[in-house]
């Protein structure tokens, strides 16, 4: 039972000041005196539901946090082991592959999906602010002709995708539904709630959409203190995509996809209005090669594009992610003499696959681990904006842990739309990412024996192929082969 702060209780609760003391945050409590009997209730409390707010587990967990940033602070000082290319022997290239391969992991995956294998982990805890929303980014309308948000997109994959899975099987035969989880944040968790219930889940049942929360974690400064936003609170941000791992786990969803029946995970965020959600030629390559992480990728653009990259640490060490400030210029344009091409360039654009008992593996081996990234930031603090960090994982973080990492090269005009920044900026725009649905949307109608009338030059616009209809270009002959379509419009069923 918490001891309340009060006007009768001229010190912080013993027993809690003793716990602050013990991991060098007594500072927490500074001005104590300063504060009304409210003010300290608030305070106490936000102590104590550090844990709460951490990882949603009852209870104060000062020493755990304490352990994440000792052990992040320690392993800034470490020397990371020497960079190398990914062999392309562990990598999937797009010029390699026979029609015979694509045909035989596209009904394997399918395969897997009918057999009720595949659940979707969809990363979703950030805001839109950097596109000039208040809205969680999945709420985000890019402007294509039909007006859909980038949610409804993917939910609607899912729809497709089970049909697909259906008509695969013999009829008769019951297939279940794709289970979508949803990690939110603090911020965005009921406005996303909210929205699905208010478009009827967009189709999808609504037992078949899990949402939950990614954890949050004090700021700290320089010399590892927590960072105070107010007298009374500590400062917190969320602890990175990464964190996606350690919430599933205390949220116990690793026993519930287990209880499905699910044996792999199709990960990626919500801002790629290209993504190809549970995608069954990346989910039979998965499958078929046995490994216990996957992930597409795309080749660089050009060498100092700002992009992480996956590389080898150390000799035959594992596959990891670098961030694109690790490389030195003189790496990033390193040119493979055999190939002609870049050596480091096979980009991380977030879309993966997992087993679920590499997952279980993972939350349990950064929980023991408890190293996460430090973000230097200007924090907003009593003080003004301190100097200081934001603790944050990173889902590739998992990497270094696996037995066993293939990498499968995708089209970036085919399956990467970042929207990332307000249009009006130079790249990853709403506008950007609509052209490229509109252009490969346009080739498949084509392809199919369509054809297109438009007003504005062909460059600028283009036609939207509903999810409903075709999940990658498939399917569309019946409803395009001689039929004129003036853009730009929706072809729906």
């Amino acid at each position: 039972m918490r001891e309340p702060a009060s006007e009768n209780n001229a010190l912080p609760p013993q027993s809690l000041l003793e716990r602050v003391k013990d991991y060098g945050q007594e500072d927490v409590f500074a001005l104590w005196d300063e504060l009304s009997p409210e003010e300290r209730d608030v305070l106490v409390k936000d102590i104590e539901d550090l844990k709460v707010k951490f990882a949603m587990l009852q209870g104060l967990d000062l020493p755990r946090v304490d352990r994440i940033i000792r052990c992040s602070f320690r392993s800034q000082g470490l020397p990371a082991a020497a960079i190398e290319p990914v062999p392309e022997s562990n990598v999937s290239m797009v010029e390699k592959r026979t029609m015979e391969e694509r045909e035989r992991w596209w009904k394997m995956g399918l395969k897997a999906i009918s057999d009720g294998k595949l659940g979707v982990l969809l990363l979703s805890g950030g805001q839109g602010t950097r596109l000039g929303s208040s809205d969680p980014k999945g709420c985000f309308n890019i402007g294509l002709p039909s007006g859909k948000s980038l949610f409804q997109l993917q939910a609607e994959r899912i729809l497709c995708l089970q049909r697909l899975a259906t008509q695969s099987v013999n009829e008769g035969t019951n297939v279940p539904h794709i289970h979508w989880y949803i990690m939110t944040s603090p911020f965005t968790d009921e406005p996303i709630r909210k929205y699905f219930e208010s478009c009827k889940y967009f189709g999808l049942e609504a037992d078949q959409v899990t949402f939950f929360q990614q954890g949050i974690i004090p700021c700290v400064a320089r010399d590892g203190r927590f960072i105070m936003e107010t007298p009374y609170r500590v400062a917190k941000s969320p602890d990175g995509n990464g964190g996606v791992y350690s919430a599933l786990k205390s949220a116990k969803l690793l026993e519930d996809m287990a209880s499905r029946g699910i044996k792999y995970l199709d990960c990626y965020g919500v801002d790629n209005a290209l993504v190809r959600v549970g995608d069954p030629t990346f989910l039979g390559y998965f499958v078929d090669t046995g490994v216990a992480a996957a992930a597409k990728v795309v080749r660089k653009a050009y060498p100092q594009e700002k992009v992480g990259v996956f590389v080898r640490r150390g000799k035959g060490g594992p596959v990891s992610v670098v961030e694109y400030s690790e490389l030195d210029s003189s790496m990033a344009s390193a040119i493979n003499q055999e190939t002609g091409r870049l050596r480091y360039c096979w980009s991380n654009v977030c879309l993966h696959m997992f087993t679920l008992d590499f997952l279980n593996q993972v939350a349990n081996g950064l929980e023991k681990d408890s190293i996460y990234h430090l973000a230097e930031k200007n924090i907003p603090s009593i003080h003004g904006h301190t100097p200081g960090y934001k603790l944050e994982q990173f889902i590739f973080d998992a990497f270094p842990y696996a037995p066993s990492t293939a990498l499968f090269e995708a089209l970036r005009e085919e399956e990467f739309a970042p929207v990332k920044n307000a249009n009006g900026s130079n790249f990853d725009t709403p506008d950007s990412a609509r052209l490229l649905v509109l252009r490969l949307h346009t080739r498949w109608v084509v392809a199919a024996g369509g054809f297109l009338t438009h007003s504005v030059p062909l460059y600028a616009t283009g036609v939207e192929v509903s999810p409903r209809c075709s999940y990658a270009g498939e399917n569309l002959e019946a409803i395009c082969r001689g039929r004129t379509f003036h853009a730009p419009c929706e072809i729906a069923f």
